[in-house]
């Protein structure tokens, strides 16, 4: 990047009348966002688009679940040419194979309403159905960097093609370790290309980033402030160990989509089964599942064939699931950091959502504590499974009957 200020933007309110078309988004797109329902820009996509369909390096500052995905798919899907074989003319590169699949996902049906292919590429699936994508070729990648590191050094995929090039958490790959090999696939890029970069976080060593592999990006930056905790509402439940199952059986059956979080994978297994038990559809996520089951759970949960997903802290990383209604904290988070992050998970994309503790006896003091630091001091009611309060926790007040 040049030594030139960075212009910084944020969402002005003003801007609030934007469309997807006035951004500069082709009818065909608009149409596919449309019949899903995506009708008015979120901040990030508003400040974006324009400047990375004019061709611009945008480096953007934003959490997951801000509309990222869109943000940079968009331009990326509007401005490639078509791809020859085995040279892709864009490339997102995301930490992890969840990601890869959720991103592929939000583009694949804008790609087929122009006559564009993507991919996600990434570890632990079949290598050879990705190398036969790869011959018949496809105009964008989603990937992990270590498959596609893999993919090129089998010449597989060739670099030298590419337009479009899109880091997409790059806060998440330097804390994953993964920053060497994001920057070996950049050096590997030869000529001019567009740089798209998008971080929660611009310091440290994403800034090297930006630096090296930038050409004078434009600077957006959506403030995330108070989402974290004045977004959710927050119940604090105190159970007992024989009944703590069926009373996460009782609050999800009351809700949507919930999320669970334990904080072993031992815990997230036994907690699944359970609640198969109680008759809520459920399944665990973890790194000890078959990528296979990852997946398919993902997907269920996706369209709403599962009811609840148990994760553990590590599995849930780098994560996008929308339209989650409860997070469950099955086991209490072990710090404020976690409890928020777990939490922020129903508090996506300006929508509001329940977080609920469950806490045993010797855990309440521990409970008292994280309330201190999150700045939400509430009582802890001790309820059983068969309360009708359950059944709709955010309809009920605590410290009332």
């Amino acid at each position: 990047m040049d030594d030139t200020d960075i212009t910084t933007a944020t969402a002005p309110a003003e801007q609030d009348d934007l469309t997807f078309e006035s951004l500069g988004v082709s009818p065909r797109l608009v149409k596919v966002l449309a019949d899903q329902g995506i009708i008015e820009p979120f901040a990030i996509q508003r400040l974006s688009i324009a400047d990375a369909l004019a061709g611009r390096d945008v480096c953007g500052k934003a959490k997951t679940g801000s509309g990222k995905t869109l943000a940079f798919g968009l331009p990326l899907l509007e401005r490639l040419d078509k791809a020859e074989p085995r040279k892709p003319r864009g490339l997102v590169l995301v930490p992890t194979r969840e990601l890869a699949l959720q991103v592929h996902d939000v583009l694949a049906p804008l790609a087929r309403a122009i006559g564009s292919r993507v991919v996600a590429v990434y570890g632990g699936a079949d290598m050879n159905k990705q190398i036969k994508a790869m011959s018949d070729g496809v105009e964008a990648i989603i990937a992990t960097p270590g498959r596609l590191i893999d993919l090129v050094d089998r010449k597989e995929v060739e670099l030298n093609g590419l337009e479009i090039v899109v880091v997409d958490e790059a806060d998440r790959m330097a804390d994953m370790g993964f920053l060497p090999q994001v920057e070996w696939l950049l050096r590997h890029i030869d000529g001019r290309h567009q740089t798209l970069l998008f971080s929660a976080t611009l310091d440290g060593v994403v800034d090297g980033l930006i630096k090296r592999y930038q050409h004078d990006p434009v600077y957006h930056e959506v403030a995330s402030a108070t989402v974290t905790v004045d977004a959710m509402i927050h119940r604090f439940i105190a159970v007992h160990e024989m009944d703590k199952v069926k009373v996460a059986a009782a609050i999800a059956r009351g809700s949507g989509k919930t999320l669970a979080f334990t904080n072993t994978k031992r815990v997230a297994d036994r907690l699944a089964r359970a609640l198969n038990e109680e008759g809520v559809h459920a399944a665990a996520i973890h790194g000890d599942l078959r990528q296979g089951q990852r997946e398919d759970a993902l997907k269920q949960f996706g369209e709403g064939k599962l009811q609840v997903l148990v994760a553990t802290d590590v599995a849930a990383r780098g994560l996008h699931i929308d339209a989650v209604d409860v997070v469950i904290h099955y086991e209490p988070a072990p710090d404020h950091k976690t409890y928020l992050h777990r939490s922020g998970r129903t508090a996506r994309a300006g929508s509001k959502g329940l977080a609920v503790s469950l806490s045993l006896w010797n855990e309440e003091l521990h409970m008292k504590r994280l309330q201190k630091r999150i700045g939400v001091i509430q009582p802890i009611t001790e309820m059983f499974s068969n309360d009708p309060r359950l059944d709709d926790l955010t309809a009920w007040t605590p410290g009332t009957p």
